[in-house]
């Protein structure tokens, strides 16, 4: 079933892991040797995640869009604003909560519990997803509402121990992972749809940009309370695989694990669909039969992807800092990371929802090359100031309070599109490739050198979720000075954004 579609999404997988896989091979064979069971259990976990990222994303198309569209404009429609937050606040609080990635950042918090943790960081989210669509329903401007509450953050900084903070930026970025966000930008789309108005779609964009937001402030809140003092940290242990049996084994191990991780992960949704297809949608038969393959085809996909991203590509990031870093010219981490974080981001699963979506709400006048490009871009200097950052140990704060001052200056000077664009790609770009692979090799270069691993390596996450807000609103400047200087053509122009009607088709 979906046979030639499939073919399309291997390709697409292969072009988007290949270089990647291409990179740490030739690493291997001449800076960083990996050792052949580490080789190994790499490259089966390649062969994973190009087969997991084929199957999520047909499985998104077919199911998660159309399940998220259909519930937003669903509840939208009854017109009872009571039920629309509260809805908000529980799908937001409940696909948090089963969110594989935050079960990982619970783990490395060590003064506080887990499950203190995990539900105050959900209900961080399901609040702010009830703000987001507060903002849409009223129209309340997005810039204006990411301007407070960055202020508000880098004021409760001044409160918070410095050992604190990189983990607290983090938690922005890995609540916001593969299950949370094709749900949620497809909810926001069906809950636009219903309004008539211009700038209906554009207010559909943004929601990941003020989810990212409150998992921030409640994890900052949360170290003011508890003050935490034990922040040592203890890598996951390089695995020695000696032969085929016991890579087999390491594999076959990490499957019960996942399996389980992501039936939890996608049970929520699935009945918080079936009850609104219950009450509200009567979706038809066949259109049913669609969706059921498509959330079988998310489950099979993220299951292969993430036990291929944690098994397989852990243990090689961890190597590769490790080795690098001993080197006499170990300065080459900075540029590697660059190229390096160039490519890792075409491997985020949830990049590609963001690109159909983008291209969609513009009819095409946003390229999703052009938007991936920009994004692979933001990335690389992500991963090479990382680097910097763990060789030279200065506070993350150097960083990212100028990032943030021009990522929000820059809101000022470019279509409010491109920024609800550029803060929803910072919650998607720091997905499972960044938490598996990029910040083990920030850990393994950390230990190497005999850095503080919580305040040097940790921050990688927030770092790589903060760059693209500034490349893809430099996008929208280059997009508005373009217009400026040529003269419009009609054909090319954008008729569903009043911002934008001038404006042609921007590709780089």
């Amino acid at each position: 079933m979906y046979t030639n579609r499939l073919r399309e999404k291997l390709i697409e997988s292969l072009q988007a892991i290949g270089p990647i896989l291409l990179i740490v091979l030739a690493l291997s064979l001449t800076a960083a040797p990996l050792p052949s069971g580490i080789l190994l259990t790499f490259l089966l976990g390649s062969v994973l995640l190009i087969i997991g990222e084929m199957f999520f994303s047909l499985g998104a198309e077919l199911a998660m869009g159309p399940m998220g569209e259909r519930m937003g404009a669903g509840v939208t429609k009854t017109k009872k604003l009571p039920l629309i937050l509260g809805v908000g606040f529980l799908l937001g609080f409940l696909i948090t909560i089963s969110e594989p990635d935050l079960q990982v950042l619970a783990g490395q918090v060590q003064s506080i519990p887990n499950l203190v943790l995990i539900i105050s960081v959900a209900a961080g989210v399901g609040l702010f997803l009830v703000l987001a669509f507060l903002r849409m329903i009223f129209q309340i401007p997005l810039r204006t509402l990411l301007i407070g509450f960055y202020l508000l953050i880098f004021l409760l900084v001044l409160f918070v121990p410095p050992d604190f903070l990189a983990v607290a930026f983090d938690a922005g970025g890995v609540t916001t992972g593969p299950m949370t966000v094709p749900f949620i930008m497809a909810f926001g789309v069906g809950i636009s749809s219903i309004r008539n108005d211009k700038a209906a779609a554009d207010d559909s964009l943004g929601l990941i940009a003020l989810c990212s937001v409150g998992p921030i402030l409640t994890v900052l809140i949360l170290g003011m309370i508890y003050r935490p003092e034990n922040t040592e940290f203890t890598p996951a242990a390089i695995p020695d695989v000696s032969q085929s049996v016991a890579l087999g084994r390491m594999f076959l191990e990490g499957f019960p694990e996942y399996i389980l991780e992501m039936a939890k992960s996608l049970l929520p949704m699935v009945l918080f669909f079936w009850i609104f297809q219950m009450i509200f949608l009567r979706i038809e038969k066949h259109y049913m039969r669609k969706i059921r393959v498509g959330i079988l085809y998310t489950y099979i996909g993220l299951v292969l992807f993430l036990t291929g991203a944690n098994v397989g590509f852990m243990p090689a990031g961890l190597y590769l800092g490790q080795t690098m870093a001993g080197l006499p010219y170990y300065r080459i981490l900075i540029p590697v990371g660059v190229v390096i974080g160039y490519f890792i981001v075409k491997a985020e699963p949830a990049v590609y929802v963001l690109m159909r979506q983008v291209e969609e709400l513009t009819d095409g006048a946003i390229a999703g090359r052009t938007l991936q490009r920009c994004l692979g871009i933001g990335v690389a200097a992500s991963v090479g100031l990382s680097m910097f950052r763990v060789l030279s140990g200065i506070s993350i704060l150097w960083i990212l309070i100028p990032g943030y001052a021009v990522a929000l200056g820059l809101s000022f000077f470019v279509p409010k599109m491109f920024t609800a664009i550029a803060f929803d790609s910072g919650g998607v770009a720091s997905g499972p490739m960044t938490a598996t692979f990029l910040l083990p090799l920030a850990t393994g270069v950390c230990f190497a050198v005999g850095g503080n691993v919580i305040t040097d390596a940790f921050g990688v996450v927030a770092l790589v979720a903060m760059t693209p807000l500034i490349t893809i609103q430099i996008l929208g400047l280059v997009y508005v000075l373009r217009a400026r200087s040529t003269k419009p053509q009609p054909a090319l122009a954008v008729p569903h954004y009043e911002e934008m009607d001038d404006y042609a088709i921007i590709e780089l």
